[in-house]
């Protein structure tokens, strides 16, 4: 089983904010953008790896090492995404398909 802690952005402001002014995100955490679709770089700081998710935690699609300051990616009908360490998806071997629970 795979363990990770998630902190969870559900607001507007906690949304737009997201990893924007941090200098990293630590290995085996993250932050779950809800309800999401797409996501940018601007005034990043560091890449990422982003883990778009449907309505059951079933990863639809997985964006590795997206750039700072000019990454932009989207997946059309993602009901979240899961924003990890960039090489974080590949080092836990996260696969497109696979469901994440909570716990």
């Amino acid at each position: 089983m795979i363990s990770l802690y998630v902190e969870e952005a559900d607001t507007f402001l906690k949304r737009f904010l997201g990893l924007m002014g941090r200098r990293n995100l630590p290995q085996g955490q993250g932050l779950l953008l809800s309800p999401c679709s797409s996501v940018h770089m601007c005034f990043m700081r560091f890449a990422i790896d982003v883990l778009y998710l449907d309505d059951e935690g079933r990863i639809l699609k997985i964006v590795p090492h997206l750039c700072p300051w000019i990454g932009l990616s989207l997946c059309p009908g993602a009901r979240a995404a899961l924003e990890l360490a960039a090489g974080e998806a590949e080092r836990i071997g996260l696969r497109e398909g696979m469901r994440l629970r909570r716990v």
